[in-house]
């Protein structure tokens, strides 16, 4: 069994021979079992490329992608997927935090017959804004993304070659492998794997690109716009009922003054109320506009180690 290690690589220079050579000597001691890695540079701002040339000659089975510009992780991992020769494929990150040391995890689980394995971490060593998102993210996919309610998530995971051959069919320029994964099969499964220290820097992720992540969700679901037309719907009611009360008690007392305050308030409620629903609305056009641009899920400046036939796949 071949199992293609999907890596997206950005500012790792320091990190990812390390972790490439822990990766093939951890396949080593797993009998039945060998790799070969697609690993993907994502436009860094160091020398992260040269450093994975420099793999792809030492190593033939090390294929080298690099892309235009930064096009983000999840449309990295997209790109490595299209290279994978493997029957499974495992996705990881390139600061060993998802650790070689528990690939075998992993593999030993999918022996049980999944489509789909996450190593799950009892106890994360991540930045308290990136813990927050974690918490977010749980919570979100499993509303919004459909996500199976035992299953735990996470950007350590491994996925039969039939569940990739369905994912690379997704051509949306901002993908969210998750969700993808979700559509694609619910035979999914859990294994609790140790959640190591970044050995260098830290995360890449600041509050605008875990924003921009998040809102990726939205291109899987039509969730939001049902809230809206709940939301929509309370408030009318609402409007309504306040209104049958203001005419009610003007009848019992005509000498009443209805309040410019309350007047002004309520339209401010309702009126912003009305602008979140058209941003939601316009959320969605302009994602359809994009789709409609055939704005590129990632663009290719080079490879290493691939052949014309993977290239033209």
């Amino acid at each position: 069994m071949k199992v293609s290690v999907v890596i997206p690589c950005y500012n790792s220079q320091a990190t990812i021979r390390k972790e490439v050579e822990m990766i093939m000597a951890e396949f080593e001691k797993i009998e039945g079992y060998t790799c070969e890695f697609v690993l993907v540079n994502d436009y860094s701002g160091d020398d992260t490329y040269g450093e994975i040339r420099k793999l792809g000659k030492l190593y033939p089975e090390v294929k080298g992608v690099n892309l235009l510009r930064n096009f983000g992780q999840h449309n990295a991992l997209m790109a490595a997927m299209h290279y994978t020769d493997g029957d499974y494929i495992l996705g990881m990150d390139d600061d060993l935090q998802t650790h070689p040391s528990q690939i075998s995890k992993l593999v030993k689980k999918m022996e049980e017959g999944y489509d789909l394995v996450y190593g799950c971490y009892p106890h994360r060593k991540n930045s308290p804004l990136k813990n927050f998102s974690s918490l977010l993210n749980k919570v979100s996919s499993r509303i919004l993304l459909g996500r199976p309610k035992n299953i735990v998530s996470s950007n350590f995971w491994i996925i039969t070659r039939q569940v990739r051959d369905e994912v690379i069919k997704y051509n949306g320029y901002n993908p969210y492998v998750d969700a993808i994964f979700y559509r694609t099969t619910h035979n999914i499964g859990n294994v609790e794997v140790e959640h190591f220290k970044r050995e260098v820097g830290t995360s890449n992720y600041t509050l605008k690109k875990l924003i921009r992540l998040w809102l990726a969700y939205w291109n899987y679901s039509v969730i939001p716009l049902r809230i809206s037309s709940v939301l929509g719907g309370i408030s009318a009611t609402g409007g309504f009922l306040a209104a049958v009360i203001i005419v009610i008690k003007k009848m019992i007392e005509p000498t009443v003054t209805v309040g410019w305050a309350s007047t002004i308030s309520i339209m401010v409620v309702f009126f912003g109320l009305v602008l979140m629903i058209l941003g939601i609305i316009g959320e969605y056009l302009g994602k359809i506009i994009l789709i409609m641009n055939n704005t590129p899920q990632f663009i290719v400046r080079e490879t290493i180690n691939i052949g014309e036939e993977e290239q033209d796949s």
